[in-house]
Formats: C-alpha cells, structure tokens, sequence
C-alpha cells in the first residue's frame, strides 16, 4: 500500500513539473510524442489533432498510452506509467474544466480567446488516467532513429556572411 502512495505522488509530481510528456498509445506503430499537458484532477490533460494543435497519433478513446516524464532541469527521464486514454466530450463539464485548464498553458495561441470554440470544433480534448504502478527505468539507451525528413543540411556559409551579420555598428 505504501509504495503504491509512494509511485502515485511521483507521477502526480513530476507530471505536474515537467512542461512536456512523452506519450505513445499502445500497439501504435507510432513512436513516443512530445505533447504539451496539464496535469488536472488526477490525469494528464491533451488537446490536439486538428486545428493547428499537436498531433495525437495511436491515442484512442478507451486504449492505453504510455506516458513518460523528464526532468524539468535536467531532461532525463523520471518515471514511466501506463494510462488509460479518455476523450472528453465537447462541450461537456468535463470537457468545460479541462479546456479551463490548458488555455492557461497554450502559449502563442493564433486565435487569443477564440481558441477554445477552434477546440470545440476542430480538436479532441483527451484525459490520461494513471491505471497503475510505474514502468521500471530502462538499462541501456532509448535513441530513436529521426524520421525520414524532406529537410537537408545546407552547405557551409560563405566566409563572408559571419562579418556581415555580426559586426559591430558604427557610430
């Protein structure tokens, strides 16, 4: 039972310090995600697919997920949980009290306080309950290959452009 306490407050803590999680939905070919949250009465808060918000690939209403913390101050991860994946309803008190939540949080939101009628209409608003204890902390590297990207690295500068962007300005 003590332990049991003793992992529910490391992901209550942790999840509520830490600026990003990292999710992936279980049996999803995807993998992990760096999500925006907010943790709200007991649960991991999201809201994405669609509208200009963050992709939610392989998290399905009534699945699992699991969620991975990092350090706030150091970026290493912390604690590894597993969770069950709930969509809210929108428009629904549930739906209400989280959106409540994460507008404070969406940062650079192009529409201001127009934001939450986008959600209602374009976005799905998810809760990750904790189903139980954590995840052990894995013995060797977890790098991931990047993904294929269009994007290439472009040739070296021309010497000449250094001088110009950082020199000093006359008076």
């Amino acid at each position: 039972m003590t332990d049991e306490l003793l992992e529910q407050a490391l992901v209550e803590e942790a999840t509520k310090k830490s600026a990003l999680v990292w999710v992936r939905g279980v049996g999803a070919a995807a993998p992990d995600r760096a999500l925006w949250h907010v943790w709200f009465d007991g649960a991991v808060c999201l809201v994405g697919d669609g509208g200009g918000e963050q992709p939610l690939p392989g998290l399905v209403d009534g699945g699992e997920a699991v969620v991975t913390v990092r350090s706030k101050d150091k970026g290493g991860r912390l604690v590894s949980w597993a969770a069950k994946v709930v969509e809210l309803a929108s428009r629904s008190p549930e739906w209400d009290a989280a959106v409540g939540e994460l507008k404070g949080k969406r940062l650079n939101a192009p529409d201001g306080e127009a934001m939450t009628e986008r959600w209602a209409r374009e976005c799905r608003v998810l809760r990750l309950v904790p189903t139980g204890g954590t995840a052990p902390l894995p013995d060797g590297s977890l790098a991931a290959v990047p993904a294929p990207s269009p994007a290439i690295t472009r040739q070296p500068a021309p010497a000449g452009v250094h001088r110009l962007l950082f020199r000093k300005k006359r008076r």
